[in-house]
């Protein structure tokens, strides 16, 4: 049976030029600064970024958490779209961890505009906490992987330096929007404090995120990754990979856009999937079920027994993810098989 996991673009697979290179990976205990290819990978991120330094750590959520620890105080206010990755899918960390106060802006598709955060930033009463950083994520997750383009983050990132803010952008995604948009990655973050990208998604690297910024805040970042747990050994056979996913995977990620339209248009021509494909930007799908026909619930299960797996988006909602590991084939083969469910009429 064929096999298609549109899940995330997590799933993926590294290539073998990833572990060739994480066999001969040269490695020394990076807590003592010594893997010479965690020091490549990290100044690599920083030019390709345009930023002075860079901090390679496991995860996209350890990532923005070390840049929340960094910029932010007990109880100082943080500003994010109401349905941004760092409220919804970090467990908390922005509280629980971080203890900043989130303060949550609603968006269209998860982009907000700078007269929302205008509007949301409050004076700075006694009562209030203190307002103290924007939270931007490029692409957005639960917006269907929408874009900022350049002209939106350089509007609010002016915005935020009036209002005294500092910005944090959660990149997870952030070649995707390069690529959408056509522009080199710098003019998507440029003027911010720090900025955090995903090695492991489109990229195709096994694991691993980089948060890139100054170097005072980057070696402040340095500290509060230890405190939380993330301080590397050996970890250069890792930082390989992500070498290799910085060089060579991010052109090929306009595939995986042409896929993802390929397959919103064929689902829209399914009667109970409501979806409009020109809101596709990216490589994240998100539709919805007419649930007086079919549930979401009873859809998934259909997919996976037919080897197609995916995941509930919430209500009606269902994602799908293209990447590297997905084909043409697989589109068709996911189309045919949604339209030939049975479904009440």
């Amino acid at each position: 049976m064929r096999q298609v996991d549109l899940r995330s673009d997590t799933v993926t697979q590294p290539t073998p030029e990833m572990r060739e290179a994480m066999y001969r990976a040269e490695v020394g205990d990076d807590v003592y600064g010594e893997d010479p290819t965690v020091r490549r990978l990290e100044e690599a991120a920083a030019a390709k970024l345009g930023f002075e330094s860079a901090l390679f750590v496991a995860s996209g959520t350890m990532g923005n958490l070390v840049a929340l620890l960094t910029q932010t105080g007990r109880g100082d206010e943080v500003f994010l779209e109401a349905e941004s990755h760092i409220y919804y899918y970090e467990v908390g960390g922005i509280a629980a961890l971080a203890g900043a106060t989130p303060r949550l802006i609603p968006g269209d598709w998860g982009i907000i505009t700078p007269e929302s955060l205008r509007k949301y930033c409050r004076s700075t009463n006694i009562h209030y906490p203190n307002p103290a950083l924007l939270c931007l994520e490029n692409t957005h997750n639960r917006g269907g992987g929408a874009v900022y383009t350049p002209s939106q983050t350089a509007a609010l990132m002016g915005c935020a330096r009036e209002l005294g803010l500092r910005v944090h952008i959660d990149g997870a995604r952030i070649f995707n929007a390069a690529v959408a948009c056509g522009c080199d990655v710098r003019e998507l973050v440029r003027g911010a404090d720090t900025v955090q990208f995903c090695l492991s998604k489109g990229l195709g690297a096994p694991m691993g995120s980089v948060v890139v910024g100054s170097r005072e805040l980057i070696e402040r970042a340095r500290k509060w990754r230890k405190m939380v747990g993330g301080g590397f050994r050996q970890i250069g056979i890792m930082a390989a990979a992500g070498l290799v996913a910085l060089e060579k995977t991010v052109n090929r990620l306009a595939e995986d856009h042409q896929l993802a339209r390929q397959l919103a248009v064929g689902l829209a021509e399914i009667p109970f999937i409501r979806i409009q494909p020109e809101r596709v930007q990216t490589n994240i799908i998100v539709f919805e079920v007419d649930e007086a026909r079919i549930s979401v619930e009873s859809l998934l299960a259909r997919l996976q027994e037919a080897g197609i797996k995916a995941n509930s988006s919430g209500g009606p909602a269902v994602r799908f993810v293209t990447h590297k590991d997905i084909q043409a084939a697989d589109i068709d083969y996911v189309l045919r098989t949604i339209a030939a469910i049975p479904v009440a009429e």
